[in-house]
C-alpha cells in the first residue's frame, strides 16, 4: 500500500469514504480503524502518519460512492474506496447494498457515457463471504450483483500473494476494480509475499494442482475447500485440475476450456446461492467452448437459496470438503 501512496498526487480515496473531500458531519476514522490492530483495514496501519494529507477513513458508502466518482473524470489518478466500517466489527456485505446504485449507474458506466473521453480509476475494496459469525446480511456473497454489468471489473484473491499483486493492478488500470476480500481468509494461514511491487494480471486464472479425471473450478474462500477436496480424492483415485479463477469478470475462458476438454468432467464451487450464481456464467462457457468435450453433466457445489442463517447453523449452509468430494464422485460415475 505504501508503494502505491507514494506515487500519487492527489488525495486518495480509502474507507468508506474520501479525504478532502467528504461531507459536513462524516464520521472520520484514520490508522486502521477506531481501535489500531483490530478489524480489516489494519492494511492502513502506519500508512497515515506517513501520508496524512492523502489517507483518510469515512464511513458513509453512498457519500463516498457519490464524492469518488465525482472527483475521477477530473484526475487520472487511482483511488481506493473500502467498503467497511471503521470499529473493530467485520461489517462489508451490507455496504456493497447503498453503494450499488453509484458503482453501477455510474462508475461503470463513465467510459461509455463519455465515448472514452473520461474513466474512472477506482478500486472498491469489499470484504464479503460467510464463516466468520458474522451477523445477517454481513455474509452475502454479492459477486454475481457486479459480474452482470460491463464496465466493472471484478476479483476475487484467495491468498496473500494474489491479493498484493492483484491489488496493484486494480490501483493501475484505467477503469473500476471492485477487489472482493473474502472474509473467511483474513489470517487463515500465512505466505510469502515480495516486498516489492508486482502485478498479477486481471482476467487470468490460475491452477494450483494438475490432474486427468475432472476440473474444480473455485474462487476466494472456496479454493481451500477445492483443494482439500482433490487431496480427499486423491486418495481414492482421482485426480483434479483445480482452478482458481482471480477474476470473477472478465473471466478466463481459456483456462476453463484448456481444463475442461482434458478432463471432461467438471464441478464448480461456489459459496453464494444457487441460483443466479457466476456458477452458472461458467457453465454457460463450458457449453460454449467445450460442450462435445463433456463425459459427464456439470454439478455445482453452492450455497443454498436461503439467507445466509445465524451462527449455528451457518456452516451447514457453506459447501464443504465432503460435498465437493461427493460431487466429483458423482460426475466420475456417470
Amino acid at each position: 500500500m505504501k508503494q502505491m501512496l507514494s506515487r500519487l498526487a492527489i488525495p486518495v480515496l480509502f474507507g468508506a469514504l474520501v479525504l478532502s473531500g467528504c461531507s459536513g458531519g462524516e464520521k472520520v476514522a484514520t490508522d486502521g480503524g477506531k481501535e489500531e490492530g483490530k478489524g480489516n483495514k489494519t492494511v492502513t496501519i502506519g500508512v497515515t502518519p506517513e501520508y496524512p494529507k492523502k489517507l483518510k477513513l469515512v464511513i458513509n458508502k453512498q457519500a463516498a460512492e457519490k464524492q469518488g466518482i465525482k472527483l475521477k473524470p477530473s484526475f487520472t489518478e487511482p483511488s481506493i474506496l473500502l467498503l467497511d466500517e471503521h470499529t473493530a466489527a467485520l461489517d462489508p456485505a451490507r455496504a456493497v447494498y447503498p453503494a450499488y446504485e453509484q458503482i453501477m449507474t455510474h462508475a461503470a458506466r463513465m467510459r461509455a457515457r463519455t465515448r472514452g473521453h473520461f474513466t474512472v480509476p477506482l478500486v472498491i475494496r469489499a470484504p464479503y463471504g460467510a464463516g466468520v459469525r458474522a451477523p445477517e446480511i454481513h455474509s452475502d456473497s454479492t459477486e454475481a450483483l457486479f459480474t452482470h454489468m460491463p464496465g466493472i471489473k471484478v476479483v476475487c484473491p484467495a491468498s496473500p500473494y494474489d491479493a498484493k499483486g492483484l491489488l496493484i493492478a486494480a490501483i493501475e488500470d484505467p477503469d473500476p476494480v471492485l477487489f472482493l476480500e473474502p472474509m473467511r481468509s483474513y489470517r487463515a494461514f500465512r505466505e510469502d509475499v515480495p516486498e516489492g511491487k508486482y502485478t498479477i494480471e486481471i482476467g487470468k486464472g490460475k491452477k494450483l494442482r494438475e490432474g486427468d479425471d475432472v476440473t474444480v473450478i473455485a474462487w476466494g474462500a472456496m479454493v481451500p475447500v477445492a483443494i482439500k477436496a482433490a487431496e480427499e480424492a486423491k486418495k481414492k483415485g482421482i485426480d483434479a485440475d483445480v482452478i482458481d479463477l482471480r477474476t470473477l469478470y472478465p473471466l478466463d475462458k481459456d483456462i476453463i476450456a484448456e481444463s475442461v476438454q482434458k478432463t471432461g468432467r467438471t464441478v464448480i464451487v461456489q459459496e453464494a446461492h444457487a441460483t443466479g450464481g457466476l456458477a452458472n456464467d461458467i457453465l454457460a462457457v463450458i457449453n460454449d467452448t467445450s460442450f462435445f468435450y463433456q463425459k459427464a453433466p456439470v454439478e455445482r457445489v453452492t450455497g443454498f437459496d436461503v439467507p445466509v442463517p445465524f451462527f449455528a447453523y451457518e456452516d451447514d449452509y457453506l459447501p464443504t470438503p465432503s460435498r465437493v468430494l461427493h460431487a466429483m464422485e458423482k460426475v466420475m460415475r456417470f
